[in-house]
């Protein structure tokens, strides 16, 4: 990640200051100027003293008077009030370093999200410049309670600043990702030919498949978890038009990155665009939410393995990874995600086939 650093002044001067300059060089008293430029002397001295500002119409009297473009004038101006708002801001934000010392701003460092600097301030100021507000009480009200579904691990609770931070991510790069509007149809078509892809390695499955559902106006994205953020995946619409799904590969392994991405698909295809979704280690409280849950939770059960076929399976008294294949194989999907199936269902132990699985990890390049 490349990033640019703009100086900012943080002295100001009034232009009033070089108007008195001005007059010096000129041998011109106030009120001579006041007199040549139609303006009280009141108002000049105001002017000289830094009491008053040089308004548009000043500035063109002052240009004829003087001979200095009125541009020079406006533009003085504007630079002093641009300066003293940022003194303004920084007064505030330091009253807010508290709150960054509670952020995961260093993880975000590390990731190349943003940029790590020396002043505190500046620090807080490119973490509220990364998540698009204007302040500490503007990220509150958007993220406190970021409306998007994500399913986190059961065994833990979420940080919610790092829960934040990597949606965030999650939400920028799948701006740049140009998607066709939202068609049910392709999707479902999508989902289908994405489930072939579950063998193929990342390298083939992840153009694709983020191919295929752009194609039907889903954008996919890979973001590695922010340390406290325990998140598989996450859904929500960046327009009516446009959903995402967003996958951190926590766990690591095949059978947990396509479950939570049929997981997330089943939210886009069956649930509002408005939804919140939060679930926390004791689950959600509220009854609609949980059933929610459910409902993607046995599509994307269903999706990979087939109810029938799954029942099939489970009549099987041992499992061997010889038998395991030839399920996978008769499906059409990896190992992996039969072994997952069946340790989650306590039909095999965790401790059983886990070199059936593919593991894979995200790479974060940084410029």
């Amino acid at each position: 990640m490349s990033t640019k650093i703009t100086h900012k002044p943080d002295y100001a001067f009034h232009p009033g200051e070089t108007l008195a300059e001005t007059l010096e060089s000129l041998g011109m008293t106030q009120k001579e100027l006041a007199e040549r430029a139609g303006r009280p002397l009141k108002t000049i001295n105001e002017i000289i003293q830094g009491k008053a500002a040089i308004t548009a119409d000043t500035a063109i009297q002052l240009e004829r008077v003087t001979g200095v473009p009125a541009s020079f004038w406006n533009n003085s101006q504007r630079n002093y009030e641009a300066v003293l708002a940022r003194q303004a801001e920084t007064t505030a934000l330091e009253k807010e370093l508290a709150w960054l010392k509670k952020f995961p701003w260093k993880s975000l460092c590390a990731l190349g999200w943003i940029p790590r600097l020396d002043d505190p301030v500046e620090q807080l100021r490119a973490v509220l410049n990364y998540f698009g507000v204007a302040g500490v009480a503007e990220w509150a009200s958007l993220w406190g309670k970021p409306a998007v579904a994500f399913r986190t691990s059961r065994a833990f609770d979420s940080n919610p600043m790092a829960v934040a931070a990597w949606l965030r991510e999650g939400e920028l790069q799948a701006r740049h990702i140009e998607a066709a509007p939202f068609d049910k149809a392709k999707f479902l078509k999508a989902l289908a030919e994405i489930r072939t892809l579950t063998n193929e390695d990342p390298d083939v499955f992840v153009p694709k498949m983020t191919d295929l559902c752009a194609a039907a106006g889903v954008a996919v994205v890979f973001v590695p978890e922010v340390p406290g953020t325990r998140a598989y995946g996450a859904t929500r619409w960046l327009t009516s038009e446009k959903a995402v799904i967003q996958l951190s590969l926590r766990g690591k392994s095949d059978d947990f990155l396509w479950f939570t991405f049929f997981h997330e698909a089943a939210h886009i295809l069956k649930h509002g665009k408005k939804d919140v979704f939060i679930e926390s280690k004791d689950g959600s409280k509220d009854a609609a939410i949980r059933k929610k849950e459910t409902e993607a939770d046995a599509f994307s059960a269903d999706f990979l393995i087939p109810a029938d076929e799954y029942a099939g399976l489970l009549k099987t008294k041992s499992h061997s990874p010889a038998s395991v294949c030839r399920v996978a194989k008769k499906l059409g999907i990896s190992p992996g995600i039969v072994v997952g199936r069946l340790q989650h269902d306590k039909a095999i132990t965790f401790a059983q086939m886990n070199h059936l699985k593919k593991r894979f990890a995200i790479t974060v390049t940084l410029n």
